[in-house]
């Protein structure tokens, strides 16, 4: 098995040597340098050494093998695909609606039930996906992104670092936030509960979160939300932290027999193999009983 592109320069793209190209692209230099060692990127159907210029209107050939990859082939049980929402889908990548109560991945092996299982069966045993991009708690719904081939992951995953991937939340939150801001707090472990994180607990990394305020109830907002960063539970630490937990949170929240009310309801990316092209955007349905909960 392999993995091959073909990638048609735009013909305004600047000349450059293939090397440098490949960079912008975001492959990593351990598979530029598998790729020159076996002569595995051609342009215009020839080899061509990596400190040559390419152009645009020049085509770029590139070939993957398994063993350029460390986990070529993940080993994910196939599950049943009838609860798959397919919001987006190219030859690389999937974006699908996940549901609230399934985990994204399974943690031990052979678990099946998770929404990796279930996109698993949906691919077919035929391919060698998916392999996980960003993950949502159990709880939350909404769009998630995952790639079919492992080719485009360090792409992606490079994306993510480095804020070219954009995730826009929806939220209930308690009580009556008003306009737009920012949470800066870093977030670490919380020592007393290890299920959980605080802000400033030990081990605290930078997180950033914005916030709008998009509509009010009596005792509840709902916000839209931004993330800079990608910290465990940042949300919902963010929110609890600011005096407005999220609506069915049962780590950060008062007891309620509600269910958590967060939604990945956008996603706003780059595609691979392009340089400052166009972006892509996803948006994910909110479910129906979203804003069905007790004041």
């Amino acid at each position: 098995m392999h993995w091959s592109y073909t990638i048609p320069l735009p013909l305004n793209q600047t000349s450059q040597p293939l090397r440098q190209l490949l960079s912008a692209w975001l492959i990593p230099k351990h598979l530029i340098h598998d790729l020159r060692i076996s002569q595995r990127v051609l342009v215009n159907g020839s080899y061509r050494s990596m400190n040559q210029p390419v152009s645009g209107g020049e085509v770029v050939q590139l070939t993957f093998l398994p063993t350029d990859f460390a986990e070529p082939f993940p080993d994910v049980a196939l599950d049943s695909a009838a609860t798959v929402a397919v919001l987006y889908e190219t030859a690389d990548l999937l974006v699908v609606n996940k549901t609230r109560g399934s985990k994204t991945h399974p943690n031990q092996p052979g678990e099946r039930g998770t929404t990796l299982n279930h996109v698993a069966a949906y691919l077919g045993d035929r391919q060698p996906g998916p392999y996980i991009l960003s993950r949502l708690d159990q709880e939350t719904t909404g769009a998630l992104m995952m790639t079919k081939t492992p080719a485009v992951v360090p792409i992606m995953v490079r994306n993510i670092a480095e804020k070219r991937v954009q995730r826009t939340y929806l939220a209930w939150v308690r009580g009556h936030l008003q306009g737009s801001g920012t949470f800066t707090a870093p977030i670490g472990r919380d020592p007393l509960d290890r299920r959980k994180r605080r802000v400033n607990g030990p081990q605290a990394q930078a997180a950033v979160t914005h916030y709008t305020a998009c509509d009010h109830r009596e005792n509840a907002t709902l916000v839209k939300l931004w993330l800079e960063t990608g910290r465990t539970h940042q949300l919902r630490v963010h929110l609890a932290a600011a005096g407005h937990p999220l609506i069915g949170d049962p780590l950060y929240g008062p007891s309620s027999q509600d269910r958590l009310r967060l939604h990945c309801w956008r996603l706003t990316f780059p595609q691979p193999f392009t340089i400052d092209g166009p972006l892509t955007t996803v948006t994910a349905p909110v479910p129906s009983d979203f804003a069905q909960f007790s004041d």
